[in-house]
């Protein structure tokens, strides 16, 4: 079994998660690891019992991938790995005919897929599947969904208090709101370790319609995609809200118009070039600027969405920024204008 792509694909020797990953994403990851001593409490934490309870319940109730067993999986793990840079991952295959995978552990991680998500993508569209949860791996998202599980089993043994289970719900949204992010890095991770944009796509299109490709349309799909930023009336901006709670992955049509997004961005062409953020540079990572950097992310989504409460709420902001600076430019020609002497 040779470790080499079976067909020509850039490698990304030393490649830091920091150039695939969402500026939402990445910012809170980078404050996470500024924690020196936080990220392995929680490492130790999620793998004193529970890391290893799954891996004995996996390796004793599914498949591990191997040179004889789903050898053609097991070659696109070796894939992936290589071309991300990191060590391979175990991969599961487990009777389920749900299409899902998901990769598990800090300590030593492993990854998991579903019969449904095996038998519902062809080849290409796999390896994209593998890339997206060795790119978990490789930005270490298991270590903090362990803080986000913890939070949620604590708010809800709070929930008889009023204030305390406010609060909490708030720091558990947040998360959530990092969990859907995340989710956007690894798409681009899949789509690195592919490089593949036509079976990325197919691959999300599939997750919402099934495997009936001949009758679905990429084209079609990305406008249902402008249909529901847009919305027809803030009501509709509300509900798109409130079908957040509780939500760890963002929506396939949100998912490949963002993915499409950034492919045809240039950060996606960069990175394919070699210009990319190392791993070994990843301690010097500046926090404060990866947090402007999501800032100016969450402001260009706004300026670019055509959802109405959002352009409500951005009108209203405008405004009174507006109206704040008319009225200090008022201010500051009365104090700048010449006395007459008059009372």
């Amino acid at each position: 079994m040779t470790t080499e792509p079976d067909r020509s694909r850039v490698r990304f020797p030393d490649l830091s998660s920091r150039a695939y990953e969402h500026p939402a994403d990445r910012g809170a990851l980078v404050a996470m690891r500024s924690l020196r001593g936080f990220d392995t409490l929680l490492r130790k934490m999620s793998g004193l019992f529970n890391e290893r309870s799954l891996r004995l319940h996996y390796l004793s109730s599914a498949v591990r991938v191997g040179e004889t067993q789903f050898r053609d999986v097991y070659q696109d793990v070796v894939d992936a790995a290589h071309i991300l840079d990191v060590e391979r991952p175990e991969l599961y295959i487990v009777t389920d005919p749900y299409p899902r995978a998901m990769a598990i552990g800090t300590d030593k991680p492993f990854i998991v897929v579903t019969t449904g998500l095996f038998d519902l993508l062809d080849a290409e569209e796999r390896r994209v599947a593998i890339g997206h949860e060795v790119g978990h791996i490789l930005s270490g998202h298991a270590v903090y969904r362990t803080l986000l599980l913890m939070l949620t089993r604590l708010a809800l043994r709070v929930a008889w208090i009023p204030l305390g289970y406010v609060g909490l719900r708030a720091i558990v949204f947040a998360l959530e709101e990092w969990q859907r992010k995340s989710e956007l890095s690894a798409d681009r991770a899949g789509l690195l370790s592919s490089q593949d944009p036509a079976a990325a796509k197919r691959a999300l299109m599939k997750l919402a319609g099934g495997s009936r490709l001949a009758e679905m349309d990429i084209d079609a799909f990305l406008q249902q995609a402008r249909e529901y930023d847009a919305g027809e009336d803030a009501r509709d901006g509300v509900i798109k809200l409130m079908s957040l709670m509780g939500r760890t992955h963002p929506q396939a049509v949100v998912r490949l118009a963002e993915l499409d997004r950034w492919a045809a961005s240039g950060e996606y062409s960069r990175i394919l070039a070699g210009d990319y953020p190392r791993r070994s540079d990843d301690r010097d990572a500046s926090v404060s600027q990866e947090v402007r950097n999501a800032a100016k992310s969450y402001q260009e989504s706004w300026t670019r969405t055509s959802d109405p409460l959002i352009s409500t709420l951005r009108d209203i902001v405008n405004g009174v920024g507006d109206a704040g600076g008319k009225l200090f430019d008022n201010l500051a020609g009365r104090m700048r204008r010449p006395s007459d002497g008059s009372n």
